[in-house]
């Protein structure tokens, strides 16, 4: 593989997410993928001394399980700047310093939406360098206007090709071995449709709490943290067609088509929506709090920590299969995967003393597993029928997600990069369910932390 030398900017180094994800994704990123050339610089409002910066560096490469001299290489020439992301000057300075012939420049947001916003419009009217990259943490935007907004300032900057929008559930491993799980295996792809597949849910629950997120999440939600971007998006690979070839313009195409042909159960956000939040319970050994006594919540935001919405994929391979997309916090399974729930026998198996269950179809995202029931005779009685579980553990991949998402930014290849079109179609899908919320339309359940949701939900 050719060597890729480019310049990474953190704006936003001294947070959550550069620490916690970030730099640990990029040490699994240097210690597996040896080709990167690259000169990290750090940006943020937050004073912090050059050695305080490379020791963060170093603590998150180290995380990453990077090798020491690759780490220590990395750590050497990594600098910081302190800086306001949205002061134009700043940026004019910053992007001088940096510019440097055949070194790309990869500005990375690592701020909140609005700030990163406010950021690049600080960069409207700059002579930007002439391979500058823009990657941008979800949400983008707030709803279907301000994602077009957004996407009309992004690609006044530079090229669609060179804004690299972030969701890095597009990075997981067993996410992306979905497009072989279901084109490799002739076991699957002739049954998937909606003649043998009676229902599909993609679930994204947490164990975890609110864990002090709550000046980010207490203004998001359940739905715009994970429905609205992550588990759309991972819906489109489940439900897309073959691709011709794994490529940024093929596989982005075929996801957008699949959203084009998403809309609610019913045309209907009350019918196909619900929502609740947890009260005091305990997960685990853990004693969690009501959501609404969390430092951090405003109580008359309302905020739901579980949703629920049920979408079709009108086309002729999907129409009539209900798709449900279903995430949550302080749940006491955590589970997070995919379910493909098959359609009964068509006729009742003559001779056996009981009908067979359904097929179904398991894909674990965290762990990563996959898992197939089948109908098999009894051992004891052999005219009875009993389920049998195929079980396997996919191994795991030693690039992290972010390191996944990294990789293909460096190399300046949008494949796993989330296309204006696709972040503008999920707020059009998700975007009545929003309103209706917004009026109260939908109650607000409540569920005990540490179980499965509201009882009547069941």
């Amino acid at each position: 593989m050719s060597r890729t030398t480019s310049t990474l900017v953190i704006l936003g180094a001294s947070g959550d997410l550069t620490h916690r994800l970030l730099l640990p994704g990029l040490g699994t990123l240097l210690e597996e993928r040896q080709h990167h050339d690259i000169r990290l610089v750090g940006a943020a409002a937050d004073e912090m001394t050059q050695q305080e910066w490379r020791d963060l560096v170093r603590k998150g490469l180290t995380e990453g399980e990077c090798h020491r001299d690759r780490l220590e290489a990395v750590v050497a020439a990594t600098t910081y700047r302190q800086l306001d992301a949205t002061d134009q000057a700043a940026l004019q300075q910053l992007l001088a310093d940096l510019t440097e012939p055949g070194r790309p420049i990869v500005l990375y947001f690592a701020l909140p939406p609005a700030i990163s916003q406010r950021a690049c419009e600080a960069l409207a009217g700059l002579d930007l360098p002439d391979d500058l990259r823009l990657a941008i943490e979800k949400p983008f935007g707030s709803d279907l206007e301000s994602a077009e907004q957004f996407n009309r300032l992004l690609t006044s900057l530079v090229p669609e090709e060179r804004v690299f929008r972030v969701d890095h559930y597009l990075g997981k491993a067993t996410v992306l071995n979905l497009i072989g799980l279901r084109f490799a295996n002739r076991l699957f792809e002739p049954t998937w449709n909606a003649g043998n597949i009676e229902r599909v849910e993609i679930i994204a629950d947490e164990s975890l709490a609110l864990e002090g997120r709550a000046g980010y999440y207490d203004g998001a939600g359940a739905l715009k943290d994970m429905l609205q971007s992550h588990l759309l998006l991972v819906m489109a690979l489940v439900a897309m067609e073959e691709p011709a070839a794994i490529d940024q313009v093929e596989l982005r195409d075929l996801m957008a088509h699949t959203l084009r042909a998403t809309h609610l159960w019913g045309e209907d956000p009350v019918a196909s929506s619900r929502r609740a939040r947890y009260v005091a319970g305990t997960v685990g050994e853990r004693e969690i709090p009501s959501y609404v006594d969390e430092p951090g919540v405003d109580p008359d935001r309302r905020t739901e920590t579980l949703a629920e919405v049920t979408l079709e994929v009108r086309n002729a391979r999907w129409t009539g299969v209900p798709f449900r997309l279903r995430s949550g916090k302080a749940l006491g399974d955590g589970f997070r995967g995919i379910i493909i729930a098959y359609r009964p026998i068509a006729h009742p198996v003559g001779g056996f003393h009981n009908t067979p269950n359904p097929n179904v179809l398991a894909i674990g995202i965290a762990p990563e597993t996959l898992a197939v029931q089948i109908t098999t005779n009894a051992s004891g009685d052999r005219w009875d029928l009993e389920d049998t579980v195929l079980h396997s553990e996919l191994g795991e991949s030693p690039v992290r997600p972010y390191g996944e998402i990294l990789d293909l930014i460096l190399e300046g290849d949008p494949l796993l990069s989330v296309r204006g079109d696709l972040a503008e179609q999920c707020w059009r899908i998700l975007g009545p369910v929003l309103d209706a919320w917004h009026d109260d339309l939908v109650p607000l359940d409540e569920y005990r932390a540490g179980s499965s949701g509201p009882e009547h939900w069941r």
